[in-house]
């Protein structure tokens, strides 16, 4: 896998900033959002999923900015985008031009990056400068927030660390809801790209492993989640790959015992995709 390295402009130094925190004004506590974000061409077309976006969109407080964890950056280390605007990322093969087409200019959130970088302790977190929005971030924050006003920067995962790690790294970030800054935590909890159906009905283990993550969500019991493998087979054909379930880890780790937990584009695509949806508030 060709994971992206990141290089820091020679003479740029994070103290020449100062303590971007309290520059900062807290605002009220933003909500968490894990988003299923499926086949890129849901972006473009008419379908349900996008109609949820939509909705979802219309819903929420307008953020000062958000913070994307998107299961197509994968790296060695953790990174944040420093990229102002950022671009957009067209990361797939073989789709119409109109998918190639599609642009999401919003502008970056720098500030925000950098304070990121300085508030989280538990790791190294380096500063990007060439990685932009990709498809799990614009697919579905472009149907959410259309107008492309917000500023967003994308925190890279580290594909060398196990959940666990993912999971306790999520809670250094959570100072940045206080902050006005939404957190999209973008994959799927059952991706089986192998097993896709065009037509027909959804598997029994895409069923039955989308159900068990509902309910430990529900019953708030996060470590049966993090350590999804013990479910045996049917984790294995949901999650043959953890980069989409990776996501997850960050809106477990970032929830806060008060939060309210409801669901939306709890639905199946292509037989083997669960497009579940979270919502923490």
């Amino acid at each position: 896998m060709d994971w992206s390295k990141s290089v820091k402009p020679a003479g740029m130094r994070l103290h020449e900033f100062g303590n971007l925190t309290d520059t900062f004004a807290a605002t009220e506590k933003m909500p968490l959002l894990f988003v299923g974000h499926g086949n890129p061409m849901l972006a473009i077309t008419d379908n349900v999923f996008k109609h949820g976006w939509q909705e979802l969109g219309r819903r929420l407080p307008h953020p000062k900015a958000i913070l994307c964890i998107s299961a197509h950056w994968l790296t060695r280390g953790t990174f944040v985008t420093m990229a102002d605007p950022p671009r957009t990322i067209h990361d797939f093969g073989g789709f119409p031009q109109a998918l190639y087409d599609e642009q999401y200019p919003a502008p970056g959130a720098v500030d925000y990056a950098r304070m990121t970088i300085e508030n989280v302790k538990r790791v190294a977190v380096h500063e990007d400068y060439d990685w932009g929005l990709d498809h799990g971030a614009w697919c579905v924050l472009k149907p959410m927030f259309p107008e492309g006003d917000i500023p967003i920067f994308q925190l890279s995962i580290d594909a060398t660390q196990p959940p666990q790690y993912h999971y306790e790294l999520a809670r250094e970030l959570a100072f940045l809801r206080g902050k006005g800054v939404l957190i999209v935590s973008s994959g799927n909890v059952v991706h089986n790209l192998r097993m896709m159906r065009m037509h027909g009905s959804t598997y029994d283990w895409a069923v039955e492993f989308d159900a068990i993550v509902k309910d430990k969500l529900e019953a708030h019991d996060d470590q049966p989640l993090i350590e999804y493998q013990r479910f045996g087979r049917v984790a294995q054909l949901a999650v043959p790959t953890n980069d989409h379930y990776l996501p997850l880890m960050y809106t477990l780790g970032l929830r806060d015992a008060s939060d309210e937990l409801s669901f939306f584009n709890d639905e199946f695509d292509l037989g083997s995709l669960s497009m579940r949806s979270v919502i923490l508030k």
